[in-house]
């Protein structure tokens, strides 16, 4: 069932363009020293945005130390807002036709990592 959905999810519910999004946003974001933290984090999000169905995000008690803070403090200043905005945007469109619940379900577990994504673990579930 999780293949299907995640075929379905990349092909319908937009994922190969938000995945293709992060990656090329991760991609510019590594070219300076400073981005590379924060082109990592795109990447991990890009991964997520590409096959997300039996995937779950989990924060560590200590959510990436202060140093954790700092970044999550800057990317939610600079891109995190808006970039939770839109995937709650694209959450509520889908949500309004019962097919679309599953996809409006990940854009919104998109939502929260991309709000603050430093700390975070994506993990399989069993």
């Amino acid at each position: 069932m999780r293949l299907l959905l995640n075929v379905l999810w990349v092909i319908v519910g937009g994922g190969f363009v938000i995945a293709l999004e992060y990656a090329i946003g991760a991609l510019v974001l590594c070219v300076t020293i400073i981005g590379i933290p924060f082109g990592v984090q795109c990447f991990k999000i890009a991964g997520l945005a590409f096959w997300p169905f039996g995937r779950t995000v989990e924060r560590g008690s200590v959510a990436g130390g202060p140093l954790g803070l700092v970044l999550n403090v800057v990317w939610c200043l600079v891109a995190g807002v808006w970039i939770f905005l839109s995937h709650l945007g694209l959450a509520f469109g889908l949500a309004v036709t019962i097919i679309g619940i599953p996809f409006a379900v990940q854009h919104v577990k998109l939502a929260v990592l991309a709000l603050l994504p430093f700390g975070a673990e994506i993990r399989e579930v069993p």
